[in-house]
């Protein structure tokens, strides 16, 4: 863990501490041992008529992008955060006041490697949009006349996101260490997560290979796409994207058969990512899902994508078909399978809290089902069990969240189980092919000839070490480390009651016989003697009774 200079960062610090304490959380500062002159002489009047989960969020968002962060990365652990807090982080969102563009330009023309104004025939300096990391300005280009969007990195952020991280490591390895109700929490792994996670943000790059992934791979180009990247003019710090004109899926105005159409794009869509691509938008809420002037859904800002292998996707598809299903049995039977091999839940306590959660969440009698809900659901009562399940679960539980409700802005009446059935029949139709299963028999076999080949050798080598006499077993005995220091006591105490015996016995034929010389009348060397065993006897008694209490 870096350590985190308050002397050199003090005016971020009592930043940091005001929020926290505004926000009513003052009682973590002195758990984590904040210093005390950095935040009680600033003790604001704590803001308390929102609920806790309110708190959090607003407090995040006022103390700038590196805690936004953590609480995105908190809203993706549903194993381990109740649904509530859950919901409410993934509300936060990252909206500051613009820097003026004179501020701007230099990161602008440094990336480029020119002015801008070679680059672009029109540059509008005013951005349409502001966030913590970036500001985004529309231009045109030179070459082409192409409207385009030009996304920039505000100056000196990346040394801002390092103080606040290291700040925020601080305050979560002295929770972790002195808050029992925190430590399940793990929050250090959250903040090395988040520090991982802004390093890949604050490269462009990564955002513009993901929006270019996308395009690639995506079936329905005729319906969905990302903005187009232009690679030449992005880099690092700027992302250049074609421009969209359009409007929020919440702002459409279109006919109720062409708005429910476009719902279905939607959620097919991310269903597909999910279930067969295995490469998915990670945050697909309504300010990111427009309507593109041709009538197309464009899915905006790749910063934040989730990853899916084979086995994970397949295991994902009977998770559905078991919701779908209300089969509580086999969703925890899955789950017990991708769990790790020392978790040792109470089946029977998770088959009864996943039937409860189904039944609340996937009510499609009484109510509109919930996917997104549910999987949250699942997830933490699954974490609670001991079952922590792929990061990438979370991510995919909170994306299809996000879409049904950009879908449901579209059409109150949308139902994704109707989406969700065709990818999931075209899902198990390949997996169960023929080509498949052929396929898969054919590695098995494969991997079991090669280790039959293998046999022969690693038994000639067995044999050979036991002709030349070299062969060596280790045991390692588990267990005893406790019998081993209880041992090394008990032979101290015995050793120091027979040094203690022999000098009661020494004194007492010294004052028997009355060698001299004499102290008070009586062999000095006996009373020495009757002293110094007396001084070992009591340490003997005190040390027994230590250990004592301390079992």
């Amino acid at each position: 863990m870096k350590h985190f200079d308050f002397l050199a960062h003090a005016g971020r610090a009592r930043e940091i501490f005001k929020v926290i304490a505004r926000y009513g959380f003052e009682d973590l500062l002195q758990q984590a041992g904040a210093p005390p002159g950095m935040w009680r002489q600033i003790l604001p009047r704590p803001i308390r008529p929102a609920t806790t989960e309110e708190r959090i969020r607003t407090a995040a968002e006022e103390l700038g992008p590196a805690f936004i962060k953590l609480g995105q990365v908190l809203s993706m652990r549903p194993d381990i955060v109740p649904e509530p807090l859950v919901l409410e982080l993934r509300r936060l969102r990252d909206q500051v006041k613009p820097l003026p563009f004179a501020e701007m330009k230099p990161v602008l023309d440094g990336a480029l490697g020119r002015p801008h104004s070679e680059v672009f025939d029109a540059f509008d300096e005013s951005p349409t949009a502001s966030a913590s990391l970036a500001q985004v300005y529309r231009a045109r280009c030179r070459n082409g006349a192409s409207a385009v969007a030009v996304k920039v990195q505000k100056p000196g952020v990346e040394r801002m996101i390092e103080i606040d991280l290291d700040f925020a490591a601080w305050l979560a390895n002295q929770l972790h260490a002195r808050s029992s109700a925190l430590r399940p929490y793990d929050l250090p792994s959250v903040v090395r997560e988040v520090r991982k996670g802004m390093v890949r943000e604050l490269d462009f790059r990564n955002e513009a290979h993901n929006q270019t992934y996308f395009n690639a791979v995506n079936p329905h180009a005729d319906r969905v796409f990302a903005p187009r990247v232009f690679a030449e003019l992005s880099s690092e710090k700027v992302l250049v994207t074609e421009w969209v004109d359009g409007v929020p899926v919440g702002e459409a105005r279109l006919p109720p058969e062409r708005l429910a159409a476009l719902a279905r794009d939607c959620a097919s869509s991310l269903i597909h990512q999910v279930l067969v691509n295995g490469f998915f938008h990670g945050d697909p809420h309504a300010g990111n899902v427009i309507i593109a002037g041709d009538g197309r859904i464009a899915f905006l800002d790749w910063g934040l994508v989730g990853h899916l292998t084979k086995r994970l996707r397949h295991a994902l598809a009977d998770f559905w078909i078991a919701a779908v299903n209300q089969d509580a049995e086999r969703i925890v039977r899955i789950a017990v399978e991708l769990a790790p091999t020392e978790a040792r839940p109470d089946v029977r306590e998770m088959e009864r809290d996943v039937t409860l959660s189904l039944r609340e969440e996937l009510d499609f009698a009484g109510g509109r089902p919930q996917l997104g809900r549910a999987m949250l659901r699942l997830l933490y009562i699954l974490g609670s069990n001991g079952i922590p399940l792929s990061r990438d679960y979370s991510l995919m539980a909170k994306a299809v969240l996000s879409i049904e409700e950009s879908a449901r802005a579209l059409d109150p009446l949308f139902d994704i189980r109707k989406c969700a059935q065709p990818v999931l029949e075209e899902l198990q139709a390949d997996r169960w092919s023929t080509k498949t299963v052929a396929g898969s028999l054919m590695d098995f076999v494969r991997g079991s000839m090669q280790e039959l080949k293998d046999l022969p050798l690693e038994l000639r080598r067995l044999t050979r070490r036991l002709e030349h006499d070299n062969l060596t077993v280790n045991f390692q005995h588990r267990g005893l480390e406790d019998l081993q220091s209880t041992v090394s006591v008990a032979a101290s105490r015995i050793t120091l009651g027979v040094i203690v015996g022999s000098l009661i016995v020494g004194s007492s034929l010294i004052v028997t016989t009355g060698a001299g010389p004499r102290l008070f009348g009586y062999p000095a060397l006996g009373i020495i003697g009757y002293l110094i065993s007396a001084l070992f006897g009591c340490y003997i008694v005190f040390d027994i009774i230590r250990h004592s209490r301390h079992k």
